[in-house]
């Protein structure tokens, strides 16, 4: 269980990561944003690199921070109590001792998107895509869909280079006319689906 452990992208994930950003090119991506960890990053650079793009780092889109488990096998983690990490699947307030919750999660990354909401002026002509993590985009993407919290569990995590496709449009009825909805358009896209 890799949380915010520093791992390096393997020789498989490099080549995911290149039939990722081929299946990227007809989304018109104009903005890369990635997690500051060596798996996320060396993804970005190589999307980047074929799309023509360069990439910025945000601490924010890190994966779950796990605590007491980061490190650890899941028949480790099972093997203290069998039923625990189902309990954290399933309870979107519950951390691993010492670690984040998925709410926590949430918290510490929906400020990128509002900030790129609030900043970015090319929405019309280009998408931003985030490379992040699995547990942080299931959260991210929970938070702003507006889940309960009994609803994060819904989402799980993705596979490592799938994609969650998200699409703002003006909030109905809402005073502000930069007040936005979230629609999910895709959710957990292989590179073969794209």
């Amino acid at each position: 269980m890799q949380g915010h452990l520093d791992t390096t992208l393997s020789v498989l994930g490099e080549e995911q990561a290149l039939r990722a950003a081929e299946g990227l090119r007809g989304f018109g991506i104009g903005k890369i944003v990635s997690s500051d960890l060596s798996r996320a990053r060396r993804t970005a650079e190589i999307v980047a690199r074929e799309l023509g793009l360069v990439f910025t780092e945000d601490a924010r889109l890190r994966e779950t921070y796990l605590g007491q488990w980061q490190g650890k096998t899941h028949a480790e983690v099972d093997g203290a109590d069998a039923t625990i990490r189902a309990h954290w699947r399933n309870n979107a307030a519950w951390a691993p001792p010492e670690g984040e919750s998925r709410l926590d999660v949430a918290k510490r990354a929906r400020p990128v998107v509002d900030e790129l909401m609030d900043s970015y002026t090319d929405w019309d002509d280009a998408a931003v895509l985030l490379v992040a993590h699995g547990g942080t985009i299931s959260a991210l993407t929970s938070s702003l869909l507006g889940f309960a919290e009994q609803q994060y569990p819904l989402l799980k995590g993705l596979g490592n280079t799938h994609t969650s496709q998200l699409v703002a449009m003006p909030r109905y009825g809402a005073q502000d006319p930069g007040e936005v909805q979230w629609y999910l358009e895709a959710w957990n896209q292989g590179p073969d689906a794209l």
